[in-house]
């Protein structure tokens, strides 16, 4: 098991009064991260929203059953929290009414869970994100010697925590069934999709052109549905975790790119899946984009983790083909990362970019200094 250093945040809020909320996509180890909490408790207890007994007893609002169903524990883990109907004003009701239990809820869609609970928990809640394993993880796991051994498989089959250390035909099964219906079934089932087929061939679109600027317009062509309907739907991937958007960085040059986006996966193996290619990384002809979205995707689970969500992230692009691969804007500082795969293609911050932009640090990130990733 991989130490999760979402738990050590999560600890510190433990002795006050507000329901912690964790996301995260499905298979990230919400529900281990919960039983670890759980174990190391005898005052805590894990129960599963998905139990028709549980969801049933918490929906009645019936104090009484309530206060039986968490006995004498006072921490409450309620995994899959957006499966009880009616789950904030259910909450709020045992924050108001029941104040020596402590409520920690789980769920894999920020759509459900966000509308059924932020609302009526306004002010009484605190949000968390849980992302598949991050570098400093995997190095506390295993150590960063297996890391660097291990990273062309990492950019190949990502870091799912049930992944990782299954052999290659076990994780091509794995993947392959994570990357169909399962992954993203809370936008078939809240939005009532009929057609899953057109979020599989957006997904694998988006697959195809990791690191590219999107263009809503083409997807929509190339899938036969609108452009908002494209919008949408990327959207609600985004709020499943599947996917999240990098806008452009835009302020006072008249011949930068304002208005566009690239999108990222939170996890490569997902994006391998989709194509349906597990070739060896030397081998692919996308393995610069593999490793731009290996890279971004560290660094927004190093922010989300040490920065708690505060840092902009943008990427930035000239007409004239001037690039910045990541900018991170944190207050007033930036700082500025191109990411290449290939060492020997020099990269340097573009003077126009340097000279109207204060950049606190700029870093080329290649497998070699994989670890400034962490930093």
């Amino acid at each position: 098991m991989y130490p999760r250093l979402l738990i050590g945040d999560i600890q510190k809020w433990l002795p006050g009064r507000e329901i912690l909320i964790i996301y995260g996509a499905r298979q990230v180890g919400k529900t281990t991260l919960l039983t670890e909490l759980v174990r190391t408790r005898d005052d805590a207890v894990l129960l599963n929203c998905e139990i028709p007994a549980v969801s049933s007893i918490l929906e009645s609002s019936d104090l009484n059953a309530i206060r039986a169903l968490f006995g004498n524990h006072r921490l409450i883990c309620l995994d899959e929290a957006q499966k009880v109907t009616g789950i904030g004003r259910i909450l709020k009701l045992i924050y108001d009414e029941l104040p020596g239990y402590k409520i920690i809820a789980t769920g894999s869609s920020s759509f459900e869970l966000a509308e059924k609970i932020v609302e009526p928990l306004t002010g009484r809640n605190i949000k968390f994100r849980l992302f598949p394993l991050s570098l400093t993880e995997l190095e506390a796991g295993n150590g960063w010697l297996w890391v660097l051994n291990q990273l062309n498989q990492l950019l190949i089959y990502g870091s799912y925590p049930g992944l990782v250390d299954q052999d290659i035909n076990e994780k091509q099964i794995k993947l392959a069934g994570l990357s169909a219906d399962y992954l993203y079934q809370d936008i078939l089932i809240h939005e009532g999709i009929r057609h899953p087929s057109v979020i599989k061939n957006l997904l694998k679109a988006l697959a195809l052109q990791v690191g590219a600027q999107v263009s809503l317009s083409e997807l929509s062509g190339r899938l036969g549905i609108s452009r908002q309907t494209v919008d949408r739907y990327i959207d609600l991937l985004e709020k499943c975790f599947i996917i999240f958007r990098l806008p452009a960085y835009s302020g006072n040059l008249r011949n930068e790119i304002r208005k566009s986006q690239k999108i990222f996966f939170i996890d490569n193996g997902l994006i391998s899946a989709l194509t349906g290619n597990f070739s060896l990384i030397q081998n692919r002809s996308d393995a610069g984009a593999l490793w731009e979205n290996f890279c971004v995707s560290e660094r927004v689970k190093r922010n989300g983790i040490y920065a708690h969500g505060l840092v902009n992230m943008y990427f930035w692009r000239s007409y004239d083909g001037a690039e910045i691969d990541l900018i991170e804007e944190h207050g007033t500082k930036r700082k500025a990362f191109e990411f290449k795969w290939n060492p020997r293609r020099k990269a340097s911050l573009p003077k126009v970019f340097k000279e109207t932009y204060p950049v606190e640090s700029y870093a080329v990130i290649t497998p070699q200094n994989v670890h400034l990733l962490k930093e």
